[in-house]
């Protein structure tokens, strides 16, 4: 049915390249920052640190949805094959839980934030801690969803189109 919406490129998108990549990285980028100006604010005492953590964090609440809006629609384009799927459902599993965990953190540290702006608890660094690992362990999915299996590389999209990968 999409056929007859749109045209689909070489990378079977209705667009020049993937956009999710570019927004996820984004997100990435906030959360390590945002635990870098906590750890850093923790130990120095730079409460200044905490603000930009904050605001960090605030902005990777909003960008992973934005982020897991484009990884459905792209990954629905993709087209994957059997050996891709596993590793697909689970990058789209930890991807929908992130969303969650990203905007749970975000609330609590509101909540600190408000009750008092100048420290932060050492909980809250081990989450920090926790949500990085997490982070990580979902790039690397979503590496080898590109470099390992090529979801939507030209090569990999024409040998799906041929049904020479299932």
């Amino acid at each position: 049915m999409l056929e007859y919406l749109t045209r689909l490129n070489d990378h079977n998108l209705p667009y020049p390249d993937t956009i999710h990549p570019i927004v996820v990285h984004f997100v990435i980028a906030m959360v390590l920052f945002a635990f870098c100006c906590d750890v850093i604010g923790y130990f120095t005492r730079n409460s200044r640190l905490f603000e930009v953590s904050w605001w960090n964090m605030c902005l990777a609440t909003v960008a992973i949805f934005v982020a897991i809006i484009f990884g459905q629609f792209e990954a629905g384009l993709a087209r994957p094959y059997h050996l891709a799927k596993s590793v697909l459902n689970m990058h789209t599993l930890i991807g929908w839980s992130l969303s969650g965990i990203i905007a749970a953190i975000t609330a609590w540290r509101y909540v600190i934030r408000t009750r008092n702006p100048q420290k932060l608890p050492i909980g809250y660094l081990g989450v920090g801690l926790l949500l990085v690992t997490i982070v990580g362990m979902q790039v690397y999915l979503g590496d080898q969803l590109v470099w390992v299996y090529g979801l939507h590389t030209v090569p990999v999209v024409e040998a799906v189109k041929d049904g020479i990968l299932r």
